[in-house]
């Protein structure tokens, strides 16, 4: 019986010490890092649309022609690219996961969104490339666009507004998609020219906020 209880006693002492130890490596930490922020930028979480778009930026292999992480002068041009200062770790806070990407058949497109903020642009470069960019390599994606009338065509219809050489024949529109809309709105969230803070800045600022 006494042999019972000292078993008793081991497994609830080894389950207390489990548990302990799940809340301080794992609870507690994950608690405070669902409560950071990155701390010194403009960066904001993404919006649900915003969200359905990068999962459509996922599913249509975006990522395997555009890098999102232009890199520092020592290593590529890519600022003289017109693709923004190098990036940094806080830029990518609100990623999961991340799509830094390997290949560039495609420009980088971390900041996308400040280059080319149009919205029309966007739709239309993404139905057809050719007619934005004359010889380039991208796919058109039509299937996330559909003809319609004008007769047809509501209020809430996004129309694209295409050059006359790309026009659709028959004098239908071209209208996007929702996941064309999506996808052109993460694209548009694309931006990360915000200026970043030296680590000393930094560290002033988290110890401002109370974070130690």
């Amino acid at each position: 019986m006494k042999g019972h209880i000292d078993e008793l006693r081991i497994a609830t002492g080894a389950m207390v010490i489990l548990a302990l130890a799940t809340a301080l490596m794992v609870v507690i930490p994950h608690i405070f890092a669902s409560q950071a922020h990155p701390v010194g930028t403009d960066l904001k979480p993404y919006t649900l649309q915003q969200l359905a778009g990068r999962k459509q930026y996922i599913a249509n292999g975006c990522v395997y022609c555009h890098s999102q992480q232009p890199r520092d002068p020592a290593q590529a041009p890519d600022f003289l690219r017109g693709w923004g200062r190098p990036s940094v770790a806080s830029d990518y806070f609100y990623d999961s996961p991340h799509l830094l990407g390997t290949m560039r058949t495609g420009p980088d497109l971390l900041n996308i969104g400040a280059r080319q903020p149009s919205r029309d642009w966007q739709l239309g470069h993404l139905y057809q490339p050719r007619a934005y960019t004359p010889g380039s390599t991208m796919p058109a994606y039509p299937y996330m666009f559909m003809l319609k009338h004008p007769t047809a065509v509501s209020k809430s219809d996004v129309v694209i507004n295409l050059p006359d050489a790309y026009q659709p024949d028959a004098g239908y529109v071209v209208v996007a998609k929702q996941e064309a809309l999506d996808l052109v709105a993460y694209l548009l969230a694309l931006d990360r020219t915000y200026p970043i803070l030296p680590a000393e800045d930094v560290v002033s600022k988290e110890k401002v906020g109370g974070i130690q």
